[in-house]
């Protein structure tokens, strides 16, 4: 069936729905039900990869394309049900209700990947983003309340306001146009000159997915929500969610328009502030999980320089990146999730002498923060390779340079941490216990980060057709 992922979600949402009903249920119930449909919903991604059909009206486009992004996410949900299994950082009696909002919010991603037209867009977007907003607020009060609510309010604060300027923009367009289908609106679009409307509606529409994606000047809910948030929610905050922004940026760019230039300047100055601001910001954070979400505000910026070359090779780097990106990142959550004992946010010196306390999670945590730095042979340092020879083919030669100074900053604090883990006493850190189960997803991060980085050209190769295929 074309639509079988988007069907198991549902379904794993309702059975979950069914679970919080009546008496508590035993957290090890919630647990194999939500881990049983994660492993449903990777699996019927594999099953429906070759189905193609246009659904609803024209409005939801089952394709190698979406196909590719759909796979991406049920392998990823599959890792953050399998390492985040014990909640630590969710009261025991809500955790239906949690894995209930997760499976919304992956299933709006889902439909987000499909969806190429404005109201199907929208719907989406929102299913993914209001369910993603309940989540943040739901860590346990131990963890610190203020803590929470206030990065709750942020998220919700600020994801309303970019909701609002897209849908505005989306209003623009139809006006401009006539028409709600992104094929349709693009191409009229590129009949005529850049006039301020269409340049005013374009970024509007855009501040939508810019939100996702945590780009510059859309980024500043990033650190605080990082923090506030549960490990296991940020760990589904940093990773899902950019593929369905990455999707519709692309989708939203390969119809050929008048306004190209307009747009490549655009995100070439965002991508720039992106990187300079993350990793800047970076440089002085104590917690692990502060300092990836400025970590975060950078790599953006990095998937914006694949996209302005404007060419099938460069949004194929561009998704080849964006799925280096989440494996590294859930590599490095795997390590905080686990080594967190009741939830509790990590700083850098609670992985101080991880290699004694457990071997295995500083290799895992070592090999994703050196993908994320760009160190070689793992698949951070080709994507970042591959990004900055897409951009420099694209005569954006102050940009690469830029971005290349961007490279060398980052390492700097990418390593302070995997020094803590290495080099570091342990102190009175305790040894870490880890579930072989826990142990295996985390070899195969390391496996699929290393094989990405060595053989990256099956990947790009076949992203960058998927993309030739787009209507």
């Amino acid at each position: 069936m074309v639509i079988l992922p988007e069907l198991v979600l549902a379904a794993g949402a309702l059975a979950l729905f069914l679970v919080s009903l009546g008496t508590t249920p035993s957290p090890q119930k919630t647990k194999s039900v939500a881990v049983l449909f994660g492993l449903a919903t990777f699996a019927a991604t594999l099953f429906s990869f070759q189905s193609q059909d246009v659904l609803f009206y024209g409005s939801y486009a089952v394709d190698q394309y979406s196909q590719l992004f759909k796979m991406m996410i049920g392998f990823s949900l599959t890792m953050l049900l399998v390492f985040g299994k014990d909640l630590k950082g969710i009261n025991p009696s809500i955790r239906p209700e949690y894995y209930l909002f997760l499976f919304l919010s992956v299933l709006g991603l889902m439909m987000l990947v499909s969806s190429v037209e404005l109201i199907a867009i929208f719907i989406s977007l929102e299913l993914s983003s209001f369910a993603l907003y309940l989540l943040v607020p739901m860590r346990d009060d131990r963890a610190g309340l203020r803590m929470q609510m206030e990065a709750g309010m942020k998220y919700i604060l600020f994801g309303v306001l970019a909701t609002g300027f897209m849908l505005y923009g989306m209003s623009l367009l139809f006006g401009l146009t006539g028409t709600t289908y992104l094929k349709e609106i693009l191409e009229t679009l590129a009949k005529g000159d850049l006039q301020p409307t269409v340049a005013v509606a374009v970024l509007l529409v855009l501040a939508g997915f810019f939100y996702k994606l945590a780009v510059f000047p859309l980024h500043f809910w990033v650190p605080d929500v990082y923090q506030g948030a549960s490990n296991e929610t940020t760990a589904f905050i940093a990773t899902l969610p950019k593929f369905g922004a990455v999707a519709l940026l692309i989708r939203f760019l390969t119809v050929p328009t008048g306004h190209n230039i307009f747009l490549v300047e655009l995100m070439a100055v965002l991508a720039l502030c992106s990187m300079f601001y993350g990793n800047l910001g970076a440089l002085v954070q104590k917690d692990i999980k502060r300092m990836l979400g400025y970590s975060g505000i950078a790599h953006a910026g990095f998937i914006l320089l694949g996209l302005l070359s404007l060419d099938r090779e460069g949004y194929g780097v561009a998704i080849y990146y964006i799925a280096g990106y989440v494996l590294m990142n859930l590599a490095c959550f795997l390590v905080i999730c686990t080594v967190s004992k009741e939830g509790e946010n990590l700083r850098i010196e609670d992985v101080n002498g991880l290699y004694k306390r457990q071997p295995v999670l500083a290799f895992v945590l070592a090999v994703g923060l050196f993908g994320l730095a760009g160190i070689p042979p793992f698949v951070g340092f080709m994507g970042k390779f591959m990004i900055l020879t897409s951009a420099l083919r694209a005569d954006h030669l102050v940009v690469v340079c830029l971005a290349a100074i961007n490279t060398a900053i980052a390492i700097y604090y990418y390593l302070s941490v995997v020094k803590a883990a290495y080099t570091a006493d342990p102190g009175e850190h305790p040894a870490v216990t880890v579930h072989p189960v826990i142990q295996l997803a985390g070899v195969m991060l390391v496996v699929a980060i290393i094989l990405l980085g060595a053989l990256p050209a099956r990947l790009v190769d076949y992203a960058s057709l998927v993309v030739q295929t787009l209507p």
